[in-house]
This record gives structure tokens, sequence and C-alpha cells, in this order.
């Protein structure tokens, strides 16, 4: 009997009620690492589950290609090349060497140097979302995955791309739509051609005025950067800029969000873990390492194989599709030590949470800054919290997480 046809690693309503499929990931990893999978109405795909295939397939961009997509859709779900979301031209769907022209665009931007400039900005949402919670009261609850962990790299990232705080809910909006569109809740169950065409259109609304404004009067961030990018001396081209605004604030938000959320439930569920933080604030970089391998927010990543080839002495056909699953990655026993263990003080921590290799995430030093600012606030000043509910579950299987988490707290005026 087979370990699994690939229903439970990619279906959103299985995320939805079990959260992720550890169980079968570690059979994968131990017995079928390159595992043919055959799910109804997907397409077929080889699930990849431990670090070496995931590391040999992201290293080699040239066998392996992002150009047909990155993401396994629904047979029965299109979404239109030539218009709306399906036209935008986005860095993470490219190859070499376009994906390295497209990456250099701003990829300066988000060193760790040039991010000083956003510090201010990230240290008082911080502090502002964590004085909010203190304000309520001596004993209160909350839902930390809609609130703060929602909250925090919305509004980091919206100043960064020249979005008015006026319009914050409406791109959370948008982005809820664009990573979750199974969940009722967040997506509105908007699954069709015309809700995506829709979508586009709506983002193509918001960033068009931004586009035009740092065209007329740019400043030192990245909304200029990107705005008034040129390649090989050409200007960038109209589905490129916008590509870059949609994959720059929607991948940068919802994996924050969720690599938050999944933090907070497990530093909440182990008490002594965050008491090591509580106690030494210098180990908040560790913590945020393991928080987001932990939660490994983006779930996978497919790939398509450009030739006939064998992977770890299996036979890849041309044009199949190899799906890499991060989070299994790490929960990889053959690199961490007791991986589902929660450890603050791991280290080293080789996760590939952030992808690995040609498109290794642009934004990984920006989501560890911002992510270490709310969580140093909130060593220093939670004075006790704990679950009051069982978390949920988005319906989603590319960028997952929590939706909801109920917690009872008391924390320490500022």
């Amino acid at each position: 009997m087979t370990i699994t046809d690939g229903y439970e690693l990619v279906h959103p309503e299985y995320y939805a009620k079990n959260g992720p499929p550890y169980a079968v990931w570690d059979r994968l990893r131990a017995e079928s690492p390159v595992h043919r999978c055959d799910v109804e109405n997907v397409e077929p795909f080889w699930a990849i589950t431990r670090q070496e295939e995931i590391k040999i397939i992201s290293k080699t961009p040239e066998l392996f290609l992002s150009e047909p997509g990155i993401t396994l859709l629904p047979t029965d779900r299109e979404i239109d090349r030539e218009e709306g979301i399906g036209a935008m031209r986005v860095v993470i769907n490219t190859d070499p060497p376009e994906h390295r022209d497209l990456r250099k665009v701003a990829s300066p931007w988000f060193t760790p140097r040039s991010l000083k400039r956003m510090e201010a900005v990230i240290e008082q949402s911080a502090k502002q979302l964590v004085d909010d919670l203190a304000k309520e009261g001596e004993s209160c609850e909350t839902d930390l995955a809609m609130g703060m962990a929602v909250s925090h790299p919305l509004r980091v990232l919206c100043k960064a791309i020249g979005v008015p705080e006026s319009q914050e809910r409406d791109i959370l909006e948008l982005s809820n739509q664009l990573f979750a569109p199974d969940d009722e809740e967040l997506g509105g169950g908007k699954t069709t051609s015309e809700d995506f065409r829709e979508l586009g259109q709506r983002f193509l609304e918001l960033f068009l005025p931004i586009v035009q404004d740092r065209r007329a009067n740019p400043t030192d961030d990245l909304a200029s950067i990107i705005a008034n990018a040129r390649i090989h001396g050409e200007e960038m081209g109209p589905m490129e800029t916008l590509g870059y605004y949609l994959i720059v604030f929607n991948a940068g938000h919802d994996t924050t969000k969720n690599a938050l959320a999944g933090g907070f439930s497990q530093l909440i569920q182990h008490p002594d873990e965050f008491a090591k933080i509580q106690q030494d604030p210098s180990k908040v970089p560790d913590a945020v390492e393991e928080m987001i391998r932990w939660a490994s927010p983006v779930n996978y990543m497919k790939r398509t194989a450009s030739r006939d080839l064998e992977l770890s002495d299996t036979k890849i056909r041309e044009g199949d599709a190899l799906v890499m699953f991060y989070a299994s990655g790490n929960r990889d026993e053959s690199v961490f030590d007791d991986p589902y263990r929660f450890d603050v003080s791991r280290n080293p921590n080789r996760h590939l949470a952030f992808g690995y290799g040609e498109h290794f995430c642009m934004g990984a030093h920006f989501a560890r800054r911002s992510m270490r600012a709310i969580v140093d606030q909130l060593a220093r000043r939670v004075e006790e919290w704990e679950l009051v509910g069982d978390p949920e579950w988005i319906q989603a299987s590319f960028v997952v997480g929590l939706k909801h988490l109920p917690v009872r707290y008391r924390i320490r005026p500022a």
C-alpha cells in the first residue's frame, strides 16, 4: 500500500482540519523521499521531502524550472495569463538569467545595512502594538493570529512600499484573497477565473497611483526603487513593475504573519523556552530562527524538470512537476537533532524556510528584523499568557499558518 497519493500534502481542506501532515512527511523522508503523487483534480507531481534533494533542485535552476509555475493549481482552476494577476511578471516565477536581472532591482535595498532606514518604523510598530495590548487592562483576551501577527508586518511593509495607512486594510483583504482563496473567512472562497481577474484589477488600482507618484516624486524608499527600476538600461515593463509590488508585499506579509502566529503559539505552549528569552533578550535572534523553522510558512515550491534526469535513483521525465516541501525539510532528522522539539537555543539552525540557492528569499533580513522587534517587546513585557482555545489553521496548502490563536494575557505597561 502506498504511503500517500498526495492528498494530505496539497489539499487546503486537509490543512484546515489537521494542520501540516507531519506524520506523512516523516514516512516519506524515511521510505520514499522522491515520491510520485497523483491526486484527483491536481497535476501529478513528485513530493520532495528531504533537505538533500531540496538543495539539489534549488542549486540547479537550469534543470528545475520556476517559469512554468511555482504552485499546484487544481486542474479545473485556470488563471488568465493575459490579464490581471496572471499577467504580472513576478521575480519568483522566473529563471536565470532573467531572474538574476529582476532580483538586482531591489536586492540592495534588503541588505542589513540598507534596512537601517526602516529601524525606527519597525521598532515603533512593535512597541505600539504591545502598548495597545497593555492598555486593555490587567488580564485580557485577544486573537494574536488575527491581531498582532497580522498588524505588525502589514504596517511595516505598507510603509516600505508606499501604501497609505488608509488603504492598509484594503491590501490585507487582497492578500488574503491571493494566498487563501479557498478559506471562506479570509479569501471569501473566490476561486474562479473571474475572481482572479478582478483581484488583479484591484491590485492595479491600488499600486498604479503609487508607481506614478514615485516616478514624479522619487524618494529613497522601496516603492521608488521599484517604480524607477531599469534593467540593462531599459525601463522595467509595467507587468514586471506591478508584479514586483505584488510579490514584495504579499510574500513578505503573509509569510511573516504566519511565522509570528506559529511562533507565538510555541512560545506560549513552552513557557520554559519563553523564559529563556525573558531572562536573556540576546537570545531573541535564535528564538526567531526557531519560530521560522517551526512555522515554515512557505510550505512548498514547485519546479518543472527541463529534461529527463535522475534524482536519488529515481527517473524524472522532462516536464514532470517536483514539489519541494520545505516544512518537511525543516523536520529532517538527518539535519536537526530532535526536530520536533521547539528550542529557542537551537544553533546552528539550518532551516529552509527562506528557500535555498538561486531563489533564497530577498526579504529574509527584513522578515527577521521585523520579527525580532516584536518578540523582544513581548519578552520584556509579558507577565503571563496562555491559550484559551484551540488554534485554527488557514484553509491553504501553499502559504500555511494559524488563522486564530485565542490568548489570555497580562502585559506590563511601557
